[in-house]
């Protein structure tokens, strides 16, 4: 934890209830005050005039790749694209190789965090057709994640009775990939052979979503096990979320939001996804079910590929982008366009996810919270470029996109992790702490319950 204290005088501060000029006053990492006099004694300042703060970025789905595919990414690696983008706390999904599906691989990640990360950091627990056991032993970490669909090695739980048999008999927090595996391999065999890119959203579509998403919904609510939908992508979907509160919640990913399937002309396998990009209509009623409050959360999936990878024939490429570092300013530069407000982004992308995993202390500026912090430049203009990313993967999918507004500084227990375009040496963060039994996103001092 950092020791002394730091005044970060005259920003703009996205505070719960609305954006302030104010300074902070952080001590021994926490916020202290969020009305300190602009005299306040401190053993550092930082002069923020003109410059807006958000509390740090909590990306609840990143793919760090490590163990197994380090090439593409580590957990040194995107951490420090975090810093860069503005996230001050990750968790990071189970497939790796070999799939963290026991606590003792979940650990061995935590050890190997806390030796190379820049942020904070969280690891779920992956589901088989067969570790229940394990599943409801795991402790102290964020949740159970599991692949319907779209698995990658031992992963995939496609039986509804071994589905059954998570939600009825553990008691972390469930996440899901949501892509009906029988849909899908029907919807491959229907298209027979000489395939391209644009046929992905053709074999992922709609349905194969929908009957995933459906299934999942229908077992949280018959346990009543806190269940979260990861990457919606359609609007089929959206009907059955608007029903199943206080039990499911859900998010949506920035491509998901910027891309359709009309990009793949442009862009071909760089917005090949899991689940796939939908047409411009599913696109829109996501934006309009992400400002009604019905998708609570905004999250990456970043999942690095090479390029060299990514540019193979279609089957061939793999599926996956990288964004953690781009997400932040994407949004900042809808607001700026006057699409949000910076208090909903500070909604979707950091209060909500810490409410919905239990993240002690994270998610917003107030008295007492540790002082992760995204300090944003609304009126800086920088174009996304390849060559300037931080991710190992080395590209974007929106490469060669001006935006306007941009993190500029991000400290993690109120040190400086990144400035002036530079990842601070010697930074580090620390392991979430998960509080389930008061988190949820309607969560109330009784338990469960609807806000």
């Amino acid at each position: 934890m950092q020791q002394g204290t730091l005044l970060i005088r005259g920003a703009q501060v996205v505070l719960p209830d609305g954006v302030a000029e104010t300074n902070l006053l952080i001590r021994d990492g926490k916020i202290a005050a969020v009305d300190a006099l602009r005299d306040s004694a401190a053993d550092e300042v930082i002069a923020a005039d003109g410059l807006v703060i958000l509390p740090g970025i909590v990306d609840d789905q990143v793919h760090f790749r490590e163990p197994g595919a380090t090439h593409k990414e580590d957990l040194g690696s995107g951490s420090t694209a975090c810093a860069a983008g503005g996230v001050t706390t990750y968790l990071e999904m189970p497939n790796t190789q070999p799939s963290a599906v026991t606590m003792e691989l979940v650990r061995w990640k935590y050890a190997r965090a806390a030796q190379v990360n820049k942020v904070n950091f969280g690891f779920y627990i992956g589901a088989t057709e067969s570790n229940v056991q394990e599943l409801r032993a795991a402790q102290g970490i964020p949740g159970i994640k599991i692949f319907i669909g779209s698995s990658t090695g031992d992963l995939l739980v496609d039986s509804q009775d071994a589905l059954a048999r998570i939600f009825e008999q553990t008691t972390l927090p469930i996440c899901a990939h949501c892509e009906d595996e029988s849909t899908v391999r029907a919807n491959r065999a229907a298209l027979g052979a000489n395939l391209s890119v644009a046929d992905h959203s053709r074999i992922r579509d709609v349905q194969a979503a929908l009957v995933a998403t459906s299934r999942a919904i229908d077992l949280a609510l018959r346990y009543r096990h806190r269940f979260h939908v990861l990457h919606v992508s359609t609007a089929a979907e959206l009907p059955l979320l608007a029903t199943a509160k206080p039990w499911v919640t859900a998010e949506v990913c920035p491509h998901h939001l910027f891309f359709s399937t009309d990009d793949y002309q442009r862009l071909g396998s760089l917005v090949q996804m899991n689940p796939s990009v939908k047409s411009a209509r599913d696109t829109s009623l996501l934006w309009q079910s992400l400002l009604s409050g019905s998708i609570q959360v905004i999250a990456t999936d970043h999942a690095p590929h090479t390029l060299e990878e990514k540019n193979r024939a279609y089957p061939n490429s793999p599926s996956g982008l990288p964004a953690v570092e781009n997400s932040l300013a994407l949004m900042l530069d809808q607001a700026n366009l006057g699409r949000c407000s910076l208090n909903q982004i500070a909604g979707w992308m950091s209060d909500a996810p810490a409410r919905v995993w239990g993240l002690v202390g994270k998610g917003r500026i107030a008295v007492g919270y540790d002082a992760d912090l995204a300090i944003v430049d609304m009126a800086q203009r920088r174009t996304i470029r390849n060559a300037e990313q931080f991710t190992r993967c080395g590209w974007s999918p929106w490469d060669g996109q001006t935006l306007q507004g941009w993190p500029v500084q991000t400290l993690v227990a109120g040190q400086t992790v990144f400035a002036h375009h530079r990842v601070a040496e010697g930074s580090h963060g620390s392991a979430v702490l998960c509080d389930h039994a008061r988190g949820g996103f309607w969560a109330t001092s009784d338990g469960i319950g609807v806000a």
